[in-house]
């Protein structure tokens, strides 16, 4: 049995965003707030039967006078598939192949071409290209609207169908073609699908520092255990970069699992439901709970990746840097109708320890930085110091230290070379070198306090 909640429901290439409304069961004193709640009462066994005569007699029209010819598998599938996309943008049926596609995407491994999607003001747009896949290695970027996908538009094109559509064998082209901001004209991207093979998390050394730099792309199954064991493997570390950025978001017990893995008591969320509300609180022995932490989001950030940074921040426990998140506040559940198939249902919308809501909101960094290279000092280059001068005194110190930092460099460049944030990869990033800043003021304030 497969029974999940989901923050980020990535069919292939596909996220589901949206919101659900939900109806206080607190008793008010407001007599609109009253009429509202009398709305919503449960319906008589009469009407439930009038309800139900309805369907079954617009099913067996259908069956008998469509045009052509449909089983009534088919008919009920579609009948299935229009409920639920009426209810919200993120709840749907998952047919057979979509709810092995989900059940893939959430352990790991998938097939496409490596993008998550979601509609965005009545446009199919790019949440976030996934790293390492051929979606991010032909440079589609978050808030890329896709306008055709081969020869098809897809205006008025349902999400499930544009998934479809960019789903296919391993080898196979698909031609996108987007409208970025800031371009004049569309851009036509050609990719070859491939398998999708998710590595979600990911823990280098920066260089020149003591910091670790712990990527995690999407929540998969395997988010905990990778970060425990990889940053255990690396050792004691003076501070922790954690990089959410264009991560759609995953699983909720992955998402809770790791916040509790930073802070040692409180609530990581609470789930507000149409008739209960559920605390969720830290769980676990918060293993790394005295070390600094910054974390990086951006737009493509979503759901359970703004629920992680979204607790770090209200309980005091991280610095936000970057730019406001995606703003995606719902939960949905998986629901199996059947071996095969199941439905994918808004139960539910989140909220923060602060009893913030991020739906259409999204998180607002501390320290908000927009992406980019590191801007240089061009003047630098011409600058004489005391060293550049011909007959400049030497330092004997530096002498002696000289020879040994050099063999322990190179011995330890050697040996982290490919698992190791260099400083060009630094300078190339400005919100990375924000967060590397902060953590090192991060420990110079924290040595004054003592």
């Amino acid at each position: 049995m497969f029974n999940k909640y989901v923050l980020s429901g990535v069919l292939v290439s596909a996220l589901m965003v949206g919101g659900l409304s939900f109806l206080n069961a607190a008793p008010s004193n407001n007599a609109t707030d009253m009429n509202k709640q009398e709305a919503f009462k449960p319906s008589s066994k009469a009407d439930r039967l009038k309800a139900y005569a309805k369907f079954t007699n617009s099913v067996d029209i259908i069956e008998k006078a469509y045009v052509d010819k449909l089983t009534i598998d088919q008919i009920i599938d579609k009948a299935l598939d229009g409920l639920l996309s009426n209810l919200d943008a993120h709840s749907n049926y998952l047919s057979a192949k979509d709810f092995k596609n989900l059940k893939h995407t959430t352990q790991g491994e998938f097939s496409g071409i490596g993008i998550t999607v979601g509609m965005k003001d009545g446009a199919i747009t790019i949440i976030s290209p996934i790293d390492g896949t051929p979606a991010s290695k032909a440079g589609l970027k978050a808030g890329d609207i896709i306008l055709k996908i081969n020869d098809k538009s897809t205006i008025d094109m349902k999400l499930d169908e544009a998934v479809s559509l960019m789903q296919g064998r391993k080898g196979t082209k698909v031609e996108l073609t987007i409208v970025r901001s800031g371009l004049d004209k569309p851009l036509v991207v050609k990719i070859i699908r491939d398998t999708i093979k998710l590595e979600s998390t990911k823990v280098s050394k920066i260089e020149g520092t003591n910091y670790a730099y712990l990527r995690i792309a999407s929540f998969d199954k395997n988010v905990v255990p990778e970060t425990k064991k990889q940053l255990k493997k690396l050792g004691k570390v003076d501070g922790i970069v954690m990089d959410l950025r264009n991560n759609p978001g995953g699983l909720l017990e992955q998402a809770v699992d790791l916040t509790s893995l930073f802070v040692k008591h409180g609530i990581v969320l609470s789930e507000r439901g149409r008739n209960e509300e559920r605390k969720i609180p830290v769980e676990g022995d918060a293993i790394f709970a005295n070390i600094p932490l910054v974390v990086l989001v951006n737009g493509g950030s979503a759901s359970a990746s703004e629920i992680v940074a979204g607790s770090l921040q209200d309980n005091k426990r991280a610095v936000i840097i970057g730019e406001k998140t995606f703003g995606k506040g719902s939960v949905q559940q998986i629901v199996p109708i059947s071996d095969t198939e199941a439905l994918k249902l808004t139960v539910a919308k989140y909220y923060l320890p602060s009893g913030r809501s991020i739906q259409a909101l999204g998180i607002t960094p501390d320290i908000k930085i927009a992406p980019g290279v590191v801007p240089q000092d061009k003047d630098s280059a011409f600058s004489l110091k005391e060293a550049n001068l011909r007959k400049h005194l030497k330092n004997e110190l530096l002498e002696d230290e000289a020879p040994k930092k050099a063999k322990a460099t190179e011995a330890k460049e050697e040996k982290e070379d490919k698992n190791l944030i260099t400083t060009k990869d630094v300078m190339d990033d400005m919100q990375l070198k924000t967060a590397i800043d902060t953590l090192k003021s991060w420990n110079l304030i924290s040595a004054f306090k003592h």
